[in-house]
């Protein structure tokens, strides 16, 4: 099978060089990618699940990169094993150049399929490669569309911003005060029993201990007052004990 053909992507040359060695994003915008990890800066392996026509298969396979000319474009080869569906293997040049303010990417692909899906013919499964190079094509266009790197990563950071202020108040929030109102009771405490003469230290830091427990019962006292409260009215709780009873 061979296939030819370009797309127009509005995003400057460089940027679109990075994101298709950007395993992240090319993940995002093969169809059907499952997994994609960088062994090397020339080698990745993914796995992928498509249906060509009635055929569904799951690929295992090694895309490795070669003749990179950054940000002109490379080489790009692949193999994948389907299982009983068969293989797919073959090779594609990826062509960059500017095209008024957006680039324009050509490509070649050269690639071969056997097994079960190589019954299915050649329309069948140029049809299938040509829609599938439509929707990646169209994902890597919406991913590097103008304001969507922003967007995204302004998003991230502002959502990691604030799963960090709640972890913060979740976890970190609370024995931080108590640490706080122990070193204060203790600096009181211990003010106090210098004040007093030097033999009431003790005393001095029993007094400020007792400050903060008397702090720490206020704290979770106006915790419980400040929960809300459910009123059941005497019919919810004589509906709820007949169904305790069944």
């Amino acid at each position: 099978m061979q296939m030819s053909g370009e797309q127009r992507i509005a995003a400057p040359r460089q940027r679109v060089w990075a994101a298709l060695n950007d395993p992240e994003v090319l993940k995002r915008c093969i169809p059907g990618c499952q997994s994609l990890e960088k062994e090397s800066d020339e080698r990745l392996r993914a796995v992928v699940e498509v249906k060509i026509g009635p055929i569904g298969a799951r690929f295992n396979g090694v895309v490795t990169l070669s003749d990179l000319d950054a940000p002109n474009g490379y080489t790009i080869t692949g193999e994948g094993q389907g299982g009983t569906a068969g293989f797919a293997k073959g090779g594609a040049k990826v062509r960059l150049a500017d095209d008024n303010g957006g680039t324009l990417l050509s490509y070649d692909v050269d690639a071969q399929v056997g097994g079960r899906l190589a019954q299915l013919g050649g329309p069948m499964i140029d049809a299938t490669a040509k829609q599938l190079a439509g929707k990646f094509f169209q994902q890597l266009g919406e991913v590097l569309a103008p304001g969507a790197a922003t967007s995204t990563s302004t998003g991230a950071t502002a959502s990691r911003a604030a799963s960090g202020a709640a972890a913060s108040g979740a976890s970190g929030g609370i024995p931080i005060v108590w640490l706080l109102a122990v070193l204060s009771g203790a600096l009181i405490g211990y003010l106090i029993g210098r004040g007093q003469g030097g033999s009431s230290d003790w005393m001095g830091l029993a007094i400020g201990l007792l400050l903060v427990v008397v702090a720490a019962g206020a704290f979770h006292m106006g915790r419980r007052l400040g929960a809300p409260i459910v009123h059941l009215d005497q019919a919810l709780l004589a509906r709820l004990g007949a169904e305790n009873r069944k």
